[in-house]
């Protein structure tokens, strides 16, 4: 019964996903377009998503979200966010949405996920000879 609660948000993000055009690459590429026919509106869903967010960790006292408590910048965090910016901007999917196009059988999705499941194993190797990293 414990897998009810993951299970609805992951439920209620993929379909907040899906009404708000964000599974769809060229609306998200729209948006990292600057220079052109730029798209803002994914900058509300990020806002929204932020507002409840900080509502929900608000009034969640017992829920501490797992995060390191550093705040250096190292190459890694660095080279990091480079590779996850310029894969987003290339393919137009970032991880939530390309999970979410799965469901519709979009072949850009499922080759996106595989690729990101590839890069996930060779950071786990890079990182820990092949153990695992946690």
């Amino acid at each position: 019964m414990a897998f009810m609660i993951p299970l609805f948000t992951g439920l209620l993000f993929g379909l907040g996903l899906c009404v708000s055009g964000m599974v769809d690459p060229s609306k998200v590429l729209g948006f990292l377009d600057l220079a052109g026919d730029w798209n803002p509106s994914l900058a509300f869903v990020m806002g929204g998503a932020v507002a409840v967010g900080l509502i929900a960790f608000r009034f969640a006292s017992s829920a501490r979200p797992d995060v390191s408590d550093s705040t250096r910048l190292d190459v890694p965090l660095i080279a990091g966010a480079l590779i996850f910016g310029v894969g987003w901007g290339i393919g137009g999917l970032c991880p939530g949405p390309a999970l979410a196009n799965l469901a519709f059988l979009d072949p850009r999705a499922i080759v996106f996920v595989i690729a990101m499941l590839a890069g996930a194993v060779a950071c786990r190797f890079y990182e820990g000879g092949g153990r695992s990293v946690r």
